[in-house]
């Protein structure tokens, strides 16, 4: 039985991150990677575990800083905000000294969940709906939190405007932060046909306090899906290193969800987050 966890000092996140997964512990317990400089968990997976799953994530929480990364707040949804669920996190990153929150531009709850991340329509209405419920979720967790663009197949009928337009209104209208994902920008480009790169200049930038990086699958009939289940390609590197080029090296995560490698090869996908990072930190120093 585990009491009520002390609240932790935040520790910094900074650098390269791997996605902390039950099915990767046995090799972390042995040891994390040099590259490794954070992890990134979903609360809803974690917040109100006990036993050996709470003594598994102290362990590592006391050690490394960890962001959260959430799943399930259906920012854009039509159902009631989880003010409840906001409240365990709030909690949990306070136990654990999490000071990063992100979510989804996207909805995936109507009157229950529907276990798919959907595009929000790109509308004026959509804009204040959606700002108005991450003002909400920042006054409960107590911090600005990043929203994080989303990979979508079909996109919403009765546009007012383009995804980047839309995503830039939400963020000045809520006063929150970008969570750019670039492999979903690489997705969407593919299976939409639009240049990635005047997509990336056409966000908030200046917003960006995090970055994710995954691997993809392509069907047969050219269709990209964002499966985090497979190496990350050079095609997404080379956007990630574009996309340091405007923001810096702001703190990146590699998702990787299943079909997993073995966690030295994950270390190796990381260390090539890192060595990007290195390069743009010495261009930074020079410069200056």
């Amino acid at each position: 039985m585990i009491g009520v966890a002390r609240p932790m000092h935040a520790l910094q996140v900074s650098g390269a991150g791997l996605g902390f997964r039950r099915e990767l512990l046995p090799e972390l317990k042995a040891g994390v990677p040099a590259a490794v400089g954070f992890f990134e968990l979903a609360p809803e997976n974690w917040a109100g575990t006990g036993g050996r799953s709470a003594r598994d994530l102290r362990s590592f929480t006391e050690r490394l800083p960890f962001v959260c990364h959430g799943l399930s707040l259906s920012l854009g949804g039509p159902g009631p905000l989880d003010e409840a669920l906001l409240r365990r996190i709030r909690t949990f990153m306070k136990e654990h000294g999490i000071e990063l929150y992100t979510e989804h531009l996207s909805w995936c709850a109507d009157d229950g969940q529907l276990y798919d991340l959907l595009p929000i329509p790109c509308t004026g209405d959509a804009v204040r709906w959606t700002a108005e419920r991450i003002r909400r979720a920042q006054d409960i967790l107590e911090t600005r939190i990043g929203i994080e663009n989303a990979s979508y197949y079909v996109a919403p009928p009765g546009a007012e405007m383009d995804e980047a337009t839309f995503i830039r209104a939400v963020l000045e209208e809520a006063d929150c932060l970008l969570h750019l994902d670039v492999n979903n920008v690489y997705v969407n480009s593919v299976n939409f046909g639009f240049d990635p790169l005047a997509f990336i200049d056409g966000l908030p930038l200046e917003r960006t306090c995090y970055l994710h990086v995954a691997g993809h699958y392509t069907e047969a009939d050219g269709l990209v899906v964002d499966t985090h289940g497979a190496p990350v390609i050079d095609p997404v590197w080379a956007l990630l290193d574009a996309t340091y080029a405007r923001v810096g090296p702001v703190p990146t995560c590699l998702e990787r969800d299943f079909n997993f490698p073995s966690l030295a090869a994950l270390g190796r996908e990381v260390r090539c987050i890192r060595d990007l990072q290195d390069r743009w930190s010495r261009r930074a120093r020079v410069a200056s």
